[in-house]
């Protein structure tokens, strides 16, 4: 009987220590939830300005676009791993309502593993193009040339968060569940003995 109870002990300190890694993470990122914000805010302001120096002030604009699209990107993939631990993506309510909470859990940890690995391979593929953007000085066809290194760069950074995130959620479902099947083990055991008696 101790035993059983030894045996389910492990996975409640690692589910502990992975939530609190899950908090340090969610720590960092709403600090970066406020500069994407922030980056939005500029995006429409660099827009906004760009729209008035084209048609009222009849000035060329060769700088505003490339600087909203950098801004709008880097939001776009620094808030990604907030906005996954909110699960605040898109999804299909329809199925998760048919199912029960046990099969819907198995569910989501497994679209949670499928999720990772996708964004495990873009975030390599991202930092290979930032890597070679950076050595090679590679900038954008524009007038005014800005390096590509700065939306592979924060691609590669939101694309990084975003799996360490995952591989959290992931680890956080392995060992709920684990813990959960020894518990229904350990019940199924009780009324088992509690049967023979």
């Amino acid at each position: 009987m101790s035993g059983v109870a030894m045996g389910a002990d492990p996975m409640v300190p690692r589910t502990r220590v992975l939530r609190r890694l899950d908090a340090l993470l969610q720590g960092v990122s709403r600090l970066l939830m406020v500069v994407c914000m922030l980056a939005l805010v500029g995006a429409a302001l660099v827009l906004s300005y760009s729209v008035f120096a084209r048609h009222v002030l009849k000035l060329a604009t060769d700088w505003q676009d490339e600087a909203a699209v950098f801004l709008l990107v880097g939001a776009t993939f620094v808030s990604a791993a907030h906005v996954q631990h909110l699960r605040g993506h898109i999804g299909i309510e329809a199925i998760t309502t048919l199912l029960s909470p046990r099969v819907n859990r198995v569910r989501r940890w497994l679209v949670d593993i499928a999720t990772l690995a996708f964004c495990a391979f873009f975030a390599w593929k991202s930092w290979t193009l930032f890597w070679e953007a950076y050595v090679d000085g590679q900038t954008s066809s524009s007038t005014w040339g800005p390096p590509l290194a700065i939306p592979y760069g924060l691609m590669a950074a939101g694309m990084t968060l975003l799996t360490v995130q995952l591989v959290l959620q992931v680890a956080i479902g392995a060992c709920e569940m684990g813990s959960r099947a020894s518990d229904a083990a350990d019940e199924h055991g009780a009324k088992r003995a509690g049967g023979t008696h």
